[in-house]
């Protein structure tokens, strides 16, 4: 039996829903409300919500249902595209080698993606870690390395420990395109908007593995709501979703803990260190969908700038645009068009489901992505798609069933 089978055991499952089912009568009482809305914040919830149907099995009492907001917890579906720009722009340049995550290389940006740079001669290599380019580096002095690095907490002490590395073994043809994501500024991006009404939060377990629980204190200490961290296995998000409605039911608003078994309230001590002495906050952060974010990301010290890849390449991103043609024109025009069309910011904030967009489903699919929620398989359109919801109507069939 694998460890995993014991968080997925049905009659595990069904204590769990029927625990939720006595917990939202107890709320459904108080007649002060029709649905619960509770965002799983990150995109690996998002998957574990879809790949085993937990959705359909949250019960309903007295009219009274549970609505799973699919927040923006995914590092390649708020990277904006000129960030992507920029990155296909130094993986142009001569004697440059781009690594890569795999789920990275088909982020669109307005001149294409990483693979299309990759058409057009650059030498893009899909990495498994930060370190798998560092290895790169040394096998290749000649060329300069350039190692995209995006994700939230979760990714940054690998990173950092990698430039550490690079700096012990003196490689300098490495360097990083940073690209980290802090959680706490924009999970406070969301709670700021007045537009979006939310009771509770199911936070990402292996972000507190890394953090601790403290960065998540100001959303019951300044905004009053429930935030529970949670792991990724079915029963960990249904257990999950029990404390947020129980604090719901107890008028309660408090930080707590799902997952004892990995995360420890002080968070990782060794990557804490490394992050800290590797970055410092990026003044102002442009995220999709949220514009632009003070703090909200990182960016290296100056100590370490000559493992900065923006140092040493610049912001210019003229190599992508070579001579246009009237197709390349009228290509451009035309994704435009379709990203003025798009709701994609909505939907990565949780105001409208995927089928709400206009492109969803026809003009913007996983084999042709407009927006990078339909290329991450953590992204929320992503998500719908791939479990058969092609349009609005089969999105309430679903909701129904």
């Amino acid at each position: 039996m694998k460890y995993s089978d014991d968080f997925r055991k049905p009659e595990l499952v069904k204590n769990l829903c029927d625990a939720i089912g006595k917990i939202m009568g107890r709320i459904a009482s108080a007649g002060t409300r029709e649905k619960v809305r509770v965002m799983e914040f990150c995109g690996g919830h998002t998957h574990t919500l879809f790949k085993y149907g937990l959705e359909e099995l949250l019960p309903k009492h007295s009219g009274l249902s549970i609505q799973m907001v699919h927040g923006p917890g995914c590092p390649v579906c708020v990277l904006p595209m000129s960030r992507v720009d920029q990155c296909a722009a130094i993986a142009l340049q001569p004697d440059v080698i781009l690594c890569s995550f795999g789920d990275a290389l088909r982020i669109p940006g307005m001149h294409g993606n990483l693979l299309d740079a990759k058409a057009r001669g650059a030498d893009v290599r899909t990495v498994y870690s930060p370190l798998d380019a560092l290895t790169i580096a040394r096998k290749n002095p000649e060329q300069q390395v350039v190692f995209f690095a995006l994700g939230f907490e979760t990714t940054m002490p690998s990173t950092a420990f990698t430039v550490l590395e690079a700096e012990k073994q003196n490689i300098p043809n490495f360097s990083v395109f940073c690209n980290h994501i802090l959680t706490s500024p924009t999970l406070r991006a969301l709670l700021q908007d007045p537009t979006l009404e939310l009771d509770g939060f199911v936070a990402p377990g292996h972000v507190a593995m890394v953090t601790g629980l403290d960065i998540f204190n100001f959303v019951s200490d300044e905004f009053h709501k429930p935030l529970v961290v949670s792991g990724f296995e079915p029963s960990d998000l249904l257990q999950g979703i029990y404390m947020v409605l129980l604090q719901i039911a107890n008028g309660e608003a408090k930080i707590e803990n799902q997952y004892t078994r990995v995360v420890k309230g002080n968070g990782s001590a060794p990557g804490l260190d490394a992050m800290t002495k590797v970055y410092m906050p990026h003044p102002i952060l442009e995220l999709r969908g949220f514009g632009q974010i003070g703090n909200a990301g990182v960016c290296l010290r100056p100590e370490y700038e000559n493992f900065d890849a923006e140092k040493k390449f610049g912001h210019s991103e003229s190599i992508l645009k070579p001579q246009p043609t009237a197709q390349s024109q009228e290509a451009f025009r035309q994704l435009e068009e379709l990203l003025q069309k798009s709701r994609c910011g909505e939907v990565l904030k949780g105001k409208i489901e995927p089928t709400g967009c206009p492109l969803y489903g026809e003009l913007c699919t996983p084999h042709a992505p407009v927006g990078a929620l339909m290329v991450s398989s953590e992204g929320s359109c992503a998500a719908y798609y791939n479990r058969g919801i092609r349009s609005r109507k089969d999105s309430l069939l679903a909701a129904d069933a």
